[in-house]
């Protein structure tokens, strides 16, 4: 197998939360390194001039929440993105070394051979983008044979064969549960389509979707999944660990609750959950994890600062919400449930959904989108707009151990598809081919 130098973009692994990009980011640069591949981490942390406090400025702005700015300081970093949009982005390279003690970013820094970093570079991307309708140009000394960059960004590596993973098009297809900038999303992701070496997906859906709405060849665009980064001991944790941390930190009963986990946007549909729980009349407890981002007047309602509600109607003592959990935590929490919640509007792959069956949970999930190739027979398929078929699916699996069983018996062989083996091999065949196309 051929090896290459392989760059991979930190855009969302440096934001202050994760996120289902960061995941996606780190376990494609696990798999990468597992190949024999040199990886490059490409940031946007401003580092400073001085070689000697690069790695110091790198983990001092790695994963931190950006300090409120005044009008002043706003006006002043409008500035300084807009002059930045007329030059080529430098990226400089940061020292890996032990100076910095770095235990505590094991679980969402990769071990990147080399780590290069540009001051800002995302958002002077996004700028450029706006003012030039272009890519704004990134260069490094000896930069990778390929950059993968993980999300579409605005931002092109002098010198490299680019690649972009386009998750999904859900700004193009549900317009009203993003808040993008809508003609400028459009004109990002048409740039990236029609210029870039190659595009990368993670279903059969989006690749459809893909090749619908962009004029380019079929065989420009990728589809190789995702595989999780499990932590280490979740799978193999005796089960009655996972069952009193639970039940002593949040009074839970292993298998003794439904679970929904994820950002609280509109897509995924956390009303229509809801309503379906209480249209079930069961006494189950139904547990909500994510931090809410914005969503629609009636999720404002339900998930308001005074607890859980619907149309003034306390129900808090049904329904817990729990805010943002560390990843281990939360694993245990999935473990535990009775069945993951996942009825989303439109996924681009659904990584909740394989979360929970990698762990043997078993899922309810939307009929829709790519979620029946991620979900296959480990879950019940529902119409995520039919709030009764949702409270059908509790229902069965609250009332009939049998059915529980039945998905969990077929989450394993479901898994093993989206396994680090078979996903390795497709990410092979996408390098190997994109280097053998003419640039």
């Amino acid at each position: 197998m051929t090896k290459y130098r392989i760059g991979i973009d930190g855009y969302n692994l440096a934001m202050p939360r994760g996120t289902g990009v960061a995941t996606y980011a780190f376990s494609l640069a696990r798999n990468v390194a597992a190949l024999g591949h040199e990886t490059t981490g490409v940031f946007g942390l401003d580092v400073g001039k001085r070689p000697e406090t690069r790695e110091l400025m790198f983990f001092d702005g790695f994963g931190r929440t950006p300090q409120k700015e005044t009008r002043r300081q706003i006006r002043n970093r409008i500035i300084r993105e807009t002059r930045a949009t007329f030059f080529t982005a430098q990226g400089f390279d940061v020292p890996m070394t032990d100076a910095v003690e770095k235990q505590s970013y094991v679980n969402s820094l990769p071990g990147f051979d080399r780590v290069v970093s540009s001051a800002r570079l995302f958002e002077v991307g996004f700028r450029h983008l706006e003012l030039f309708g272009s890519f704004l140009k990134l260069r490094v000394e000896h930069p990778p044979e390929i950059m993968h960059w993980t999300y579409p960004v605005p931002v092109v590596m002098e010198g490299s064969r680019n690649i972009y993973t386009l998750h999904d098009l859900v700004p193009l297809r549900l317009p009203y549960t993003t808040l993008d900038h809508k003609h400028l999303y459009y004109k990002l992701v048409e740039r990236a389509a029609l210029d870039s070496h190659h595009i990368c997906t993670v279903s059969e859906a989006s690749r459809d979707d893909i090749l619908s709405r962009f004029p380019i060849a079929p065989d420009k665009v990728t589809n190789t999944y995702q595989s999780i980064p499990v932590p280490a001991g979740a799978l193999s944790r005796n089960p009655a660990e996972d069952a009193a941390m639970i039940e002593g930190m949040f009074g839970l009963q292993q298998r003794g609750y439904f679970l929904f986990f994820g950002a609280l946007d509109p897509k995924k549909n956390i009303a229509r959950i809801i309503e379906a729980y209480l249209t079930s009349r069961m006494d189950t407890p139904l547990v909500i994890v994510g931090a809410r981002n914005w969503g629609t007047e009636q999720e404002s309602k339900m998930l308001g600062g005074g607890g859980v509600s619907v149309y003034g109607h306390a129900v808090n003592n049904r329904i817990v919400q729990l805010d943002y959990l560390p990843r281990d935590l939360l694993f245990r929490l999935i473990r535990g449930a009775k069945a993951v919640m996942f009825p989303s509007l439109f996924e681009g792959f659904g990584l909740p959904a394989l979360e929970a069956i990698q762990l043997g949970t078993p899922v309810i999930s939307s009929n829709i989108s790519s979620l029946p190739e991620i979900v296959g027979d480990a879950g019940l398929l529902v119409d995520p707009y039919n709030v009764q078929a949702i409270a059908d699916a509790m229902l069965a699996i609250d009332g009939d151990p049998a059915v529980g069983a039945r998905l969990t018996a077929a989450s394993a062989a479901q898994a093993a598809k989206f396994g680090d083996e078979p996903y390795r091999e497709r990410l092979t065949a996408m390098y190997d081919h994109v280097m053998a196309t003419k640039a």
